[in-house]
């Protein structure tokens, strides 16, 4: 062809301007050219020497850089818009019909579904035991988790026949050809760490027997224990009485409940036996006589001023009747008397009364080793116990009320509301914190008798009478 026509019978156009730069660019025509240069400052030399006088190139419109790929072709040909379904490159491994994006999709078959194969679970099971399944697998089938761990089944013992074989084997064995089925598999050994730990709670029996064992040690020295409710109907005096008949019953003797009620206490009426009428009384009057005794001598001689229970497992001092008598009742004399009866018995149960200003209840717990905080189930006596211990720190005596142990009576049966309150509050101000059932015998308000107590009654004394000796039982 010749320099002003192309191969197609058309005059040669000039070259635009982007192909003359992507010329320059492609054959490195002028390597040290800037790609911002235009045409007046340095001439085309790519572009055809002979060119057609009409043709001219037109004039640029502005000196600014020219960014080449910003202007599209100006003689591009025009072309229908591409659809990306028809260049996706082919997998030769699609079986599926190719289809560009106007057909409409057809509705995938269903799958068809194959028998199941009973062997199937099994060879996943075993799949599931290999690289990627093996923490799963030792988690479903490992030796700590008893409920996964398979157990063998038991080997019936079967009495042999008179060949030495079983009857199932014996009946194989007939014939020239004796055929013996074959023997069971041994159970695999377990492994040690298969066996399997449980932490049981200690079942009532069980506490009964601890309880019964700790208030059979030595205490040390003999204890006094403080029942202390300013507010009346608390149970303070039957708590006085079963704690003492409790420990009584538990150590054989040595034990003495005391009414220390300055306004004519009902202890001695309740408890002990109604031999002969003398109280308290009686003892202070011949105090210094029975003080300067020893011995067996002093034993005789105080028995005659105490009661008895029924059961002989423990001993009362009676209250005085007469109230005038709470005169006589001053510091030192309750401090002599706590000195006899320490003389002759380990643990000394004192029903304190209600009025906390009297001297004889200020003594008493001043002396006590043990503070008991009676009361039921009931706002009014709550109150009235937790202001107890308020007065009780500010008086100085931060110690007896920590170690203080919370006695809460149930006087009727039935579940009680405020039970489980009373529990959580005094359980932060005192160290423990018992609970004893309503018993039908207590209703009566007569005698108490220790053997009358229903079974889980007696438990539930027991426990809390070992909770109050536990910090001196050696």
């Amino acid at each position: 062809m010749e320099g002003t026509e192309t191969g197609w019978g058309r005059p040669a156009e000039p070259a635009p301007r982007w192909r003359v730069l992507l010329d320059r660019a492609r054959h490195g025509a002028r390597s040290g050219a800037e790609p911002n240069e235009t045409e007046e400052e340095r001439p085309d030399e790519a572009a055809p020497i002979t060119q057609a006088p009409t043709a001219a190139v037109p004039p640029l419109p502005s000196r600014r850089p020219y960014n080449p790929l910003a202007e599209p072709p100006r003689s591009a040909p025009e072309s229908r818009p591409v659809n990306p379904f028809e260049r996706r490159p082919v997998n030769p491994l699609d079986r599926r019909p190719q289809r560009n994006g106007n057909e409409p999709r057809q509705p995938t078959p269903p799958v068809e579904q194959r028998p199941v194969n009973p062997l199937e679970a099994r060879r996943q099971s075993r799949i599931g035991e290999g690289f990627h399944g093996r923490a799963e697998a030792e988690q479903h089938h490992s030796f700590f988790n008893p409920a996964t761990r398979s157990v063998p089944p038991p080997i019936a013992r079967v009495a042999p026949t008179e060949n030495g074989y079983p009857p199932a084997r014996a009946a194989a064995s007939v014939g020239s050809a004796a055929v013996l089925p074959p023997a069971p598999a041994p159970a695999a050994p377990t492994s040690p760490a298969a066996a399997r730990i449980e932490w049981r709670q200690a079942q009532p029996e069980q506490e009964t027997d601890r309880a019964v064992a700790l208030m059979r040690r030595k205490l040390g020295k003999p204890r006094v224990l403080a029942f202390a409710n300013p507010k009346g109907g608390v149970h303070k005096t039957t708590a006085t009485v079963l704690a003492a008949a409790t420990i009584g019953s538990v150590r054989g003797r040595g034990v003495l409940a005391w009414d220390d009620n300055e306004l004519r206490g009902t202890l001695g009426l309740r408890a002990g036996s109604a031999r002969h009428a003398r109280t308290i009384r009686h003892l202070v009057s011949d105090l210094m006589q029975i003080e300067n005794m020893h011995g067996d001598e002093l034993m005789r001689e105080l028995d005659d001023y105490l009661r008895h229970a029924s059961d002989g497992s423990y001993d009362v001092l009676a209250g005085e009747e007469n109230p005038r008598f709470a005169q006589r009742l001053d510091q030192s004399t309750v401090r002599r008397l706590m000195d006899l009866l320490r003389r002759t018995h380990d643990v000394i149960c004192v029903d304190t009364g209600n009025n906390v200003e009297s001297v004889n209840w200020q003594t008493v717990m001043k002396a006590a080793d043990q503070l008991v905080l009676t009361t039921v189930p009931r706002e009014d006596a709550a109150f009235t116990a937790d202001w107890m211990l308020d007065l009780l720190n500010d008086t100085g005596m931060e110690d007896i009320v920590a170690n203080a142990v919370t006695l809460i009576s149930c006087p009727s049966p039935g579940p009680h509301p405020m039970l489980e309150d009373l529990k959580k509050h005094f359980a932060t101000r005192t160290r423990a914190v018992a609970v004893v059932p309503y018993d039908p015998s207590l209703e009566a308000g007569s005698s108490i008798e220790y053997s009358d107590l229903l079974p889980e009654t007696r438990q539930a004394w027991l426990r809390a009478a070992s909770t109050m000796i536990e910090p001196f039982a050696e």
